[in-house]
C-alpha cells in the first residue's frame, strides 16, 4: 500500500469511529436509575453483572499448566530417552583391547594346528601327538636361537 492509500483508510476508520461515538451518546442507559418510578434502582444479587476478571480468565489455566508439566516430566523420565543410541558402545570399547590379544593368539594356534596336520600327512610323524611335540620342539629351538 502506498502512503496515500494508508492515509485514506485511516481517515475512513476515524470517521466511522466518530460516527459510532456520536450515535452512542444519544442513548441513555439506565443502569442505576428507574425512569418509571424516577428513583434509584436497588441492587439485588440476581442482577449481578458478570464481570470479566483475571481470575475468571485464568480459571482453568493453572490445571492445564500442571497437566502439561506432568506430561513433560513423565516423558523426560522415560528410560528410552535416557539410554544411548547404541547401548553397547562402552562394552565394545573396553573389550576391543582384550579381543585383539585373543585374536592374535587364536591365529597362532590355528597356524600351529595346520602345520601339525601337514606334518602328519607328509609322514614325518605317524600321529598328531608326535607332530605336536615336533612343533613344540621346533618352537623352543627358535626361541633359544632368538635369545642368542
Amino acid at each position: 500500500m502506498s502512503l496515500a492509500e494508508t492515509s485514506e483508510t485511516r481517515k475512513a476508520r476515524l470517521q466511522e469511529l466518530k460516527q459510532r461515538k456520536e450515535a452512542s451518546q444519544g442513548i441513555i442507559k439506565n443502569r442505576n436509575f428507574d425512569p418509571e418510578s424516577r428513583t434509584l434502582k436497588k441492587h439485588t444479587a440476581s442482577e449481578d453483572v458478570e464481570m470479566d476478571t483475571v481470575e475468571k480468565n485464568i480459571d482453568g489455566l493453572a490445571q492445564l499448566v500442571i497437566a502439561e508439566d506432568e506430561e513433560k516430566r513423565a516423558e523426560e523420565l522415560n528410560v528410552f530417552n535416557i539410554a544411548p543410541k547404541r547401548p553397547n558402545w562402552d562394552l565394545k570399547r573396553e573389550t576391543d583391547k582384550k579381543l585383539a590379544k585373543l585374536e592374535r593368539k587364536t591365529q597362532e594356534a590355528i597356524h600351529t594346528l595346520i602345520r601339525q596336520r601337514l606334518a602328519a600327512q607328509k609322514g614325518e610323524s605317524d600321529d598328531i601327538v608326535g607332530a605336536m611335540r615336533a612343533q613344540e620342539h621346533a618352537q623352543n629351538k627358535e626361541a633359544l636361537s632368538d635369545e642368542e
